[in-house]
């Protein structure tokens, strides 16, 4: 039998990033507080876990809005790292200078920093940090030997006393990040069975299998799933067009969330809100398209029966 879809679910999380139409953190524009504070009283409602991927801005803005709202809301703080290496098998376009390279390890020192101050700063809101996102898969525009991340980790660890992850693919996790793994208090899975072509039969397999794998690796040691989710449109640039839409959306929430209560395993849904500026410039680019509620904050099909007042 279901869950009921009604009330707010323990283990549930979801990945926050507020960024609207003009919005972007590469152009420097952010949510206003007013904003921040729209989403998150949506947020409140469903989640009492929110994932950041970092420590800038608007991660601040959403920190001091918990703060002063009052909110039952537990944050999993992110420290985005940028390359320290260039990635032969990384986007082309993302090969830049050795000066540029010196210069991001000041800035991903200054990063690992700024996670401990936030974390005073917001006693009880930051509840667990995350040193990285996706910095070591082989296809990654941001690669950081791992080596420099159980560095920084300890720095973290250290310096804040929370518990400390590292979010990443399912496929690092099974080999290039055994070394890691001894400094982590538990692993942050990213597991995407529709970037992996499969089907929505397929789908919480792939997941059950992921995680199982990992676990098998590393006995007794948490794991949480930082990322899953479901775009719900393409064009066709890494997923096919049929495999995107609003109904499999909501099929894969149901079955994704059940099964993580079910386990009692913490899944970090990718993600609350579409945002329109990422990916490229064709509207019906799929990296645009992952949020439960649209950009302008209306529901889609997935979350039509639990928030009726925002429905298109």
């Amino acid at each position: 039998m279901r869950l009921q879809r009604s009330i707010r679910l323990e283990h549930q999380g979801i990945c926050y990033s507020g960024y609207r139409e003009g919005q972007s953190p590469d152009a420097g524009v952010y949510p206003t507080a007013e904003q921040v504070e729209q989403d998150l009283e949506i947020l409140v409602q469903r989640w009492r876990h929110i994932r950041l991927y970092d420590t800038g801005p608007h991660a601040e803005l959403v920190l001091a809005a918990i703060e002063r709202m009052g909110l039952d809301l537990e944050v999993l703080l992110g420290a985005w790292l940028d390359a320290e290496v260039n990635n032969p098998d990384g986007p082309r376009d993302a090969q830049v200078s050795g000066e540029r390279l010196a210069k991001n390890v000041a800035t991903n020192d200054a990063e690992v920093a700024r996670l401990g101050e936030l974390a005073r700063r917001f006693p009880g809101i930051v509840t667990s940090i995350a040193v990285g996102n996706e910095a070591t898969v082989d296809w990654t525009a941001h690669l950081v030997p791992v080596q420099r991340i159980i560095d920084l980790v300890r720095r973290a660890r250290s310096d804040t006393g929370l518990p400390v992850t590292f979010c990443e693919n399912h496929v690092p996790w099974t080999g290039k990040l055994d070394e890691l793994v001894p400094e982590l208090d538990f692993i942050s899975v990213h597991t995407y069975p529709v970037w992996e072509y499969r089907t929505i039969e397929e789908a919480l397999e792939v997941n059950r299998a992921d995680v199982e794998r990992i676990r098998a690796r590393f006995p007794g040691v948490p794991i949480a799933i930082s990322e899953a989710g479901w775009t719900t449109r393409s064009n066709g640039r890494g997923i096919d067009q049929e495999n995107a839409g609003g109904h499999l959306q909501t099929r894969y929430y149901d079955q994704l969330t059940d099964w993580g209560e079910e386990q009692g395993l913490r899944v970090y849904v990718f993600e609350a809100f579409d945002e329109p500026w990422k990916g490229s410039s064709d509207p019906d680019e799929p990296e645009k398209h992952w949020g439960l509620f649209t950009e302008d904050r209306r529901t889609k099909p997935v979350m039509h029966d639990l928030f009726p007042d925002l429905r298109p």
